[in-house]
């Protein structure tokens, strides 16, 4: 039984660790990050580029 609970605990541990990892890849600020289609842009990237890569505001 420990060495479940070890294996679940060593799993929590590396997915805290990835969250620090995640940067933009325009600009590498880790805050405001979209991750859905894998785009891994923050909000303010993605508001100056988003119409150049295919997503267009509704009104």
């Amino acid at each position: 039984m420990e060495d479940k609970n070890q294996k679940n605990y060593e799993k929590a541990l590396d997915s805290y660790r990835l969250k620090g990892k995640r940067k933009c890849r325009r600009c590498g600020n880790a805050k405001g990050l979209i991750r859905k289609y894998s785009l891994y842009i923050c909000r303010r990237c993605f508001r100056e580029i988003g119409d150049e890569i295919g997503f267009h505001k509704y009104h």
